[in-house]
């Protein structure tokens, strides 16, 4: 081959390299923008990612970690504590008890009343305080079975619901749900909307869901929903007892604390069987609620988790709230001598929460049947939100 020597020629060639060598630089830094582009797209995608997770309610189960007894008041069944803090950071239970010498299945409908205890910490003990409220035996809709309290702080007061009934043999129909407030968690306690009416009845209206259901209501659980008004929720039955009617739970709304609270027309929870216990609480940016699950919707023993966007309608498939506590939490091992008060499973019921002051889960309050360490009554359990 000749070697290149005539100027024009080597002046070709040199330009062609420079524009080769230009197209080879820019096509690289197109190359490198684009990737930069697409590191920028996965990292925004991740970000989003990362939030939604954030916002969005989650299975709690795993998280929990058992820690002990709460409550183990000697002679009383204790049942369903609700917690709150006060503004000293001291931790308050209100609970349902009655005297243990009376057998469990009928004590709880007739001889319940709610009591008020107190810790410096989540993690007890507690002591016992007073007894906030009980049944005055007199016919009225409050005669007896002061049960399932439970208590928030709303509108910068202490609002505490629970259930009664009117002392009858066949008490089921006629629990009703009543509301007391006050200013302090020493009381005085108030009764809402008045000491002669219940805050809650069954409806009247034949096109409800709930009328002339065999169980009143009970299970109460109340919010302020951030649009300003009030959420009860509850549970009930479809029609009377012995018709087949299907128990779920339901929500009353009202415009004003002390009611008048209205019924929906339909169920909020598409569940098919049986559930209940249901604690009412925001979480994320969510109405949630916190039931049992003794039917096995999930795991059988354990707790479901149910979200909604607006509380109005909840996802028909739950999450998972909380293990059974004998398989999971006591891995199987019933300590040698525990009392059986009522049933012979150890599991968890009536759940309730004590959120944190960035509204996180933070501890977990429930009773069980089986007194675990021989106890003569119930008591209740805690356990804590591992994050």
């Amino acid at each position: 081959m000749e070697a290149i020597t005539h100027p024009n020629a080597i002046k070709i060639v040199l330009m062609k390299s420079i524009k080769i060598t230009v197209l080879a630089v820019a096509a690289l830094s197109i190359c490198l923008c684009s990737c930069k582009e697409i590191d920028k797209k996965n990292e925004t995608v991740k970000i989003e990612s990362i939030k939604d997770s954030v916002q969005v309610p989650t299975a709690m189960s795993d998280h929990w970690k058992f820690i002990g007894e709460s409550i183990n008041e000697p002679g009383y069944d204790v049942w369903g504590s609700s917690p709150i803090r006060d503004e000293a950071g001291n931790v308050h239970l209100f609970s349902a008890r009655w005297s243990s010498a009376t057998p469990f299945k009928k004590a709880w409908r007739y001889n319940s009343e709610i009591a008020h205890y107190v810790s410096k910490s989540p993690e007890g003990p507690f002591k016992f305080v007073e007894v906030v409220a009980q049944g005055k035996g007199d016919n009225t809709w409050n005669a007896a079975g002061f049960h399932n309290p439970s208590i928030k702080k709303i509108d910068n007061q202490y609002v505490l619901v629970f259930i009664a009934n009117d002392g009858d043999e066949n008490h089921g129909p006629s629990q009703r749900i009543g509301m007391l407030v006050s200013n302090s968690l020493n009381g005085p306690w108030v009764e809402k909307p008045n000491k002669d009416e219940p805050l809650l009845s069954p409806p009247n209206d034949d096109s409800i869901w709930c009328f002339d259901s065999g169980l009143g209501v009970n299970n109460p659980g109340l919010i302020k929903h951030p649009n300003g008004k009030y959420y009860l929720y509850f549970k009930a039955m479809a029609g009377p007892k012995g018709k087949g009617g299907k128990v779920s739970m339901g929500l009353a709304i009202a415009e004003k604390l002390e009611g008048p609270y209205v019924i929906q027309s339909k169920p909020i929870t598409t569940n098919e069987v049986r559930i209940e216990d249901g604690y009412a609480f925001i979480w994320k940016g969510k109405i949630c609620l916190l039931t049992t699950d003794n039917h096995g919707i999930l795991e059988k023993g354990g707790g479901l988790l149910w979200v909604s966007d607006d509380g109005l309608q909840f996802k028909s498939e739950p999450l998972s709230g909380f293990h059974n506590f004998q398989s999971f939490y006591l891995n199987g091992n019933v300590p040698e001598g525990a009392n059986p008060r009522y049933g012979k499973h150890v599991k968890l019921e009536r759940p309730q929460l004590l959120m944190d002051a960035n509204n996180e889960p933070e501890y977990l309050f429930c009773p069980s049947g089986v007194a675990l360490d021989g106890s003569d009554g119930t008591n209740n359990y805690v356990l804590k939100y591992q994050r």
